[in-house]
């Protein structure tokens, strides 16, 4: 099993209303820096991003009425991570939460970094939503 960390916001907005907002896939760009620092292209049934490090494919779940945005980050090796992320009620607002999964060949000090980097990208997500 790989190690996780579960990275939350509270964001002061109806669930409903913020997942209508940023489901869709074209709209990860915008607060998302850590899925993609470009637009993203479709092609067939994934997304060409310009990741981080290298171009990768994504895959996401399909709208639904539960408030699940889970993905699937297609590396440029061929490995697949998927990406866990759900926009649940809190009282008359909602909580955005991702998973994190520790990638077997990711040491410690990574899995931080890249925890930091989910924090930012949440906050910023806050940000949008809020405004």
């Amino acid at each position: 099993m790989l190690d996780t960390v579960t990275v939350s916001v509270a964001i002061d907005r109806p669930w409903q209303s913020l997942y209508a907002a940023f489901w869709h896939p074209e709209a990860f760009p915008e607060w998302a820096s850590g899925l993609s620092r470009s637009r993203l292209l479709k092609k067939d049934e994934r997304w060409l991003a310009e990741g981080p490090e290298s171009k990768v494919f994504i895959r996401f779940t399909a709208h639904n009425p539960y408030g699940v945005m889970d993905h699937w980050v297609e590396l440029d090796n061929g490995n697949e991570i998927h990406v866990p992320l759900r926009v649940i009620a809190n009282e008359g607002g909602a909580e955005v939460q991702l998973t994190l999964f520790r990638q077997p060949d990711m040491n410690e000090a990574a899995f931080e970094r890249d925890a930091q980097w989910v924090r930012r990208d949440l906050a910023r997500l806050k940000a949008l939503a809020e405004q």
